[in-house]
């Protein structure tokens, strides 16, 4: 192999530009090359490049050649950054490393090369979401079964949870099958049958599918484990348990990986993330080493004592701290509004500041400053009010170049020039631009398919023969058909650029003179973005490569705009780091959410300590300024509702955080009791003079539905079980447990409630 770093007996390793600058734990991962390792690396601690420099310096010690490493991680923008750093030292060496890129692009690799013990060909289609949605549907339209009852986003995202855990439809555990009277397995079933005949699989069964060749094929998995030598793993702590199987099969032989990973980072659980993983690594990989990298580059003193004080409250860690050599900077901001409104008027004067006056001396530019929030619609005063005042914001992940209409579209045609039998394309395209195929037309080719069970192109080839369409859907579709088979050739023909292809089926496929004919600003819009999609095209050999990579692209891939502020949820913001962040919102029943507030007793802990991970991470986005706020009324599905400031508030170290107000007037109550340690600020009572009077007034003129706050007289908790109390709402119950702020409550009628304590008041 040619590899521009190689060992010399008089080159100490001191010298080596890949170990240079960094720290001891760093430098003692790095350096462990044999065996299982954990790289528990914090918040800004710089794991990218530790875990590029170890794979350098596998090279470097002439472990395996570039091919034998395995690298995965979880986003195509980080397995990117990961190749780009390796790069740096490597140079055109780097291009070696075929094995390097996201859980789903190197299953989808193996997956190809093995397609037939899977069922398939390797020429597979692989579904996108709505797809996946769109053949569900089919599937229980076909049983006659009603969609409101049988939803498939839900029938789909249980699916997905089962393969998340390793599952196929044989191995669904009964206790798992009791959703939708117990249809569930027989709709999966059913789900991965059609995929069968459709030659298609879904995300999950890019993985799933490579585990059960590999576990039944021990000639082939002996294979992968000779290959990979050396495996080594990012983001460790989102993994799921398929995941968790397929690098456990991998490792049979050797045990040599290294996984990278922050405990305290894990916020994916709702999407089959498991961070027992992490948690038992050394559990499931005896002898692992363990290296904890502490030392945070990106985070102020105040920044990173905030976010340790909150996180040390988890039980379920493994347990570091945070540290930096940069100075202490300002306390995080607590800022207490009487609205959301006033919230959202709050931050914009906030942003315009910064950009026109700046802090300390400092200004900043719009593309430095980012609003994290816990659910999206939070978002919504904050656009309106950015509008007013002409702030220019842009909405991360939003939708995105490839998930609009006319992409999708040229990419449908796309898929059927690589495979005639990929029915989910057929559908999205048969009648765009229009050809006279309606609703009609395309129930009896659906029906002719699933009678059959055949493609809906090949039902359309057999409706064609015995005449059971009429002119002129009948004539446009033999018409396509046609053009299919050619464009197939074409795209086959290895004399024919990937540009040129995609050019000639756009063309021929009507798309672009349907846009040139509709001429409006938006048809030109369109047409403007099919003209960045050759583009783009142009980067790839050849189409089939470049519909994998639109296959795979991943969910928190985003686009950034560097001349505005970013809005984005707090999950989307993960990996990501702004010098200004702004925290709106931190309420009870917002964050932590409801959802996590009302999960079962057995589960309610884990997912309390979820949500504080996440609140983790959202202050650990801050490089400089971190400014968290809540409100204390906040308008909600048209209803103006008395909010509680966030548990999370009172847990923050009160060393660290300056509490305020804007004014008098916005200032809410702020009074945690005495729950909380001397070191956090839950104790500290912030009132603003005549606030009950104001709000009782208000509620009093609005009648509006307002939930007012109870005066201190009617809070008379700590409550315990066995007490009578009173809800506004839910009128008079008995406490049948406590749970920190929130009581299990029988109201009249059985009516079982999860509610916090101060929405009670004492009963008699």
């Amino acid at each position: 192999m040619t590899v521009s770093i190689s060992p010399s007996e008089s080159f100490e390793t001191d010298t080596l530009p890949h170990l240079a600058g960094l720290n001891g734990p760093q430098r003692e991962a790095v350096e462990c090359l044999d065996g299982p390792v954990l790289m528990l690396a914090g918040a800004g601690t710089g794991k990218t490049r530790t875990l590029t420099s170890r794979i350098v310096h596998l090279l470097y010690r002439q472990k395996a050649f570039p091919w034998e490493i395995l690298a995965v991680t979880f986003t195509n923008k980080a397995a990117r950054e990961m190749r780009g750093r390796v790069g740096a030292f490597l140079g055109d060496s780097s291009e070696q490393l075929r094995w390097m890129g996201t859980f789903h692009s190197i299953c989808a690799r193996i997956l190809r090369r093995h397609a037939e013990l899977a069922g398939l060909t390797p020429e597979f289609t692989i579904l996108d979401k709505q797809d996946q949605q769109r053949l569900l549907k089919q599937l229980i339209d076909a049983e006659g079964l009603d969609n409101s009852k049988y939803p498939p986003r839900v029938i789909a995202a249980i699916i997905d949870g089962w393969k998340n855990r390793g599952w196929s439809f044989e191995s669904v555990p009964i206790r798992e099958n009791h959703e939708f009277k117990g249809l569930g397995t027989k709709l999966y079933r059913d789900y991965q049958g059609r995929l069968e005949t459709l030659n298609a699989v879904d995300f999950g069964d890019l993985i799933l599918k490579v585990v059960e060749v590999l576990k039944n094929n021990p000639d082939i998995l002996e294979e992968y484990q000779n290959r990979f030598k050396y495996i080594n793993v990012d983001e460790y702590q989102d993994t799921n348990t398929v995941q968790y199987l397929w690098l456990r099969l991998l490792t049979q032989a050797h045990a040599n990986i290294c996984c990278v990973g922050d405990d305290d980072q894990s916020i994916y659980g709702w999407r089959g993330a498991d961070i027992q993983n992490i948690l038992r690594f050394q559990e499931h990989f005896p002898n692992a080493k363990v290296f904890k990298l502490e030392q945070n580059y990106r985070s102020t003193g105040n920044i990173l004592g905030a976010a340790n004080g909150l996180i040390a409250r988890n039980a379920n860690r493994l347990g570091k701290s945070l540290w930096t050599n940069v100075p202490q900077g300002q306390p995080v901001r607590i800022y207490g509004h009487f609205s959301g409104k006033d919230e959202a008027v709050w931050i914009g004067d906030e942003i315009e500041s910064m950009l026109r006056i700046g802090v300390d001396g400092r200004k900043f530019q719009p593309s430095e400053i980012a609003i994290l929030v816990r659910a999206s619609f939070l978002t919504r005063v904050i656009e309106d009010r950015f509008l007013l005042i002409g702030l220019p914001y842009n909405i991360v992940a939003g939708l995105r170049f490839y998930q609009r209409k006319e992409i999708k579209d040229a990419v449908a045609y796309f898929r059927l020039a690589l495979s005639k039998s990929d029915s989910m394309a057929f559908e999205r395209i048969a009648n765009v631009p229009k050809r006279g195929v309606g609703p009609k037309a395309m129930q009896i080719i659906k029906k002719t398919a699933f009678e059959n069970g055949i493609s809906l192109p090949e039902a359309v080839e057999s409706i064609l023969r015995e005449g059971k369409l009429r002119n002129p859907a009948a004539q446009n579709l033999r018409i396509l058909l046609m053009r299919l088979s050619v464009w197939s050739a074409v795209v086959r023909d290895s004399g024919v650029s990937a540009t040129d292809a995609a050019m000639q089926i756009l063309d021929e496929s009507g798309m672009t003179a349907a846009l040139q004919e509709e001429n409006t600003l938006e048809a030109e819009s369109r047409l403007e973005n099919l003209k960045e999609l050759v583009t783009v095209i142009a980067d790839f050999d050849n189409l089939t490569s470049f519909v994998e990579h639109i296959s795979l692209m991943s969910d928190n891939e985003i686009e950034e705009d560097k001349t505005k502020v970013s809005i984005m949820t707090i999950h989307a913001a993960k990996g990501l780091e702004f010098p200004v962040i702004f925290l709106p919102g931190w309420e009870e029943e917002i964050f932590p959410s409801k959802r996590s507030l009302e999960a079962s007793e057995r589960f309610a802990d884990l997912a309390l300590e979820e949500e504080r991970r996440l609140a983790y991470v959202g202050i650990t986005r801050a490089k400089e300024i971190c400014s968290i706020s809540f409100a204390s009324h906040r308008e909600i599905y048209g209803r103006l509702e008395y909010r509680s400031e966030s548990r999370f508030l009172r847990e923050l170290p009160r060393a660290h955080v300056d509490m305020r107000s804007p004014s008098a007037l916005h200032a809410p109550i702020f009074d945690f009791g005495n729950s909380a340690s001397e070191d956090s600020i839950g104790g500290e009572t912030f009132r603003a003079p005549g606030y009950l009077r104001m709000v009782e007034k208000l509620g009093r003129k609005q009648n509006s539905g307002i939930r007012l706050p109870k005066s201190a007289e009617s809070r008379r908790g700590p409550y315990k079980a066995g007490d009578l109390v009173v809800h506004s709402r839910f009128g008079r119950g008995k406490v049948l447990g406590v749970n920190g702020d929130k009581c299990s409550v029988q109201f009249d009628g059985n009516n079982f409630k999860n509610v916090l304590a101060s929405y009670l008041s004492v009963g008699d």
